[in-house]
């Protein structure tokens, strides 16, 4: 029997609250860092803080939803991210930092586990859903920097938190609705239940390790992308307007090929498809420096495009390859991989287009993901 797609559409949305969540503060930071006369510095660490977090916490979260219940423990993450975004209403906004550490807590458990459910809940036409489920979630990187900034010209910058609080709000209701996912004898073992050896297991795993490292490379993209496209747009001469034209393009591109690519996993290969996504993704980042005007706009659809179709396509790679009872664990670790990526594409560029130039900068981590293209040209 097939699952609803409503099932997918319900996980996507609480996708969305994590990323929606995430960068509705981040890109209104500016006016919190004028307010309270902080620096960049600063502003840097609020960013990471969210993504250290989500690092640290996903692989945790994962490995209690194998052991303790998906549903419960997804339902737990949401309502700590509710909290933690009403916790700056109520306390100094010197503590921001506190805040945006809770709050990355419980997006650690609601994304790791609603994407783990995609995988539980739908045994056929897999890439299909994840293709949903990214494509929803997504569309936080799209909305949030509209939203936010509209709410803070309005009301403040509180009021980000106040939106927050209330898309967690919806996306809990929602989740209720979720029927219980069935777990296998398996799932239910408790042999190794909370045990170091079964969590460390995951990362020595040699079957996964290289998808690990495509999924690090693919986040690294995205990081470049979103955090120093805009550099190479400002440095043309363009307008702040056009700018942010440019990115929110980027955005839909990498939103719209998600579910055509799911589907096109399902009828071709995920693990090619996965290649192509790669191989077009990094060509794209090598190509940024050396074109402007329309020529750069149809470069970065592209890009769009490849880091799309890998998102989507590793996702269901790896819900494939996980081991009967550890489908959580293993997607939380992807999770978290993706974060690390997310965190390190922005800090190399930024340390090389510093020393070398910005050209330079794209160039060598475009090339770095062409090797690893190389790496795994002969998986199957």
């Amino acid at each position: 029997m097939k699952t609803s797609l409503f099932i997918a559409i319900i996980l996507g949305f609480v996708g969305f609250v994590t990323s929606f969540g995430a960068h509705i503060v981040a890109v209104n930071l500016p006016v919190y860092a004028e307010q309270m006369g902080i620096g960049l510095a600063m502003i840097g660490l609020l960013i990471a803080t969210y993504d250290f977090a989500e690092i640290i916490a996903k692989p945790i979260f994962g490995f209690l939803a194998d052991k303790q219940g998906m549903k419960l423990t997804m339902l737990l993450g949401i309502l700590v991210f509710i909290l933690a975004s009403l916790l700056y209403l109520i306390i100094s906004p010197e503590f921001l930092l506190v805040v945006r550490f809770l709050q990355g807590l419980g997006a650690a458990a609601l994304s790791t586990v609603s994407l783990a459910l995609v995988g539980t809940y739908y045994k056929e036409n897999r890439g299909r859903a994840f293709g949903v489920y990214n494509a929803l979630k997504g569309a936080g990187y799209v909305v949030s920097p509209l939203v936010g900034g509209y709410l803070v010209v309005q009301g403040g910058f509180a009021n980000v938190f106040i939106a927050s609080a209330a898309i967690g709000g919806v996306a809990f209701l929602l989740s209720l609705l979720l029927p219980n996912p069935s777990a296998s004898k398996t799932d239910l073992d408790d042999d190794d239940n909370f045990s170091l050896q079964s969590f460390f297991a995951v990362f020595r795993d040699k079957e996964l390790l290289p998808w690990y490292l495509v999924i690090v490379i693919n986040m690294f993209f995205v990081g470049i992308l979103f955090g120093f496209l805009p550099v190479r747009i400002h440095a043309l001469g363009y307008s702040p307007f056009m700018t942010g034209l440019l990115i929110s393009i980027v955005a839909l591109s990498y939103l719209i090929i998600q579910p055509i690519a799911g589907i096109l996993a399902d009828k071709v290969n995920t693990v090619t498809t996965l290649k192509v996504g790669l191989v077009v993704g990094a060509l794209c980042i090598i190509l940024v420096p050396f074109v402007s005007g329309i020529a750069l706009v149809i470069v970065s659809i592209f890009a769009g495009f490849g880091v799309g179709t890998v998102w989507t396509n590793s996702d269901t790679l790896m819900s494939n390859l996980a081991k009967e009872g550890k489908l959580g664990i293993t997607m939380g670790i992807a999770g978290s991989f993706k974060e690390f990526g997310d965190m390190i594409g922005p800090l190399l560029i930024g340390v090389l287009s510093q020393t070398f130039g910005l050209t330079t900068g794209f160039v060598v981590c475009g090339v770095l993901g062409l090797l690893s293209v190389g790496y795994i040209w002969n998986k199957k």
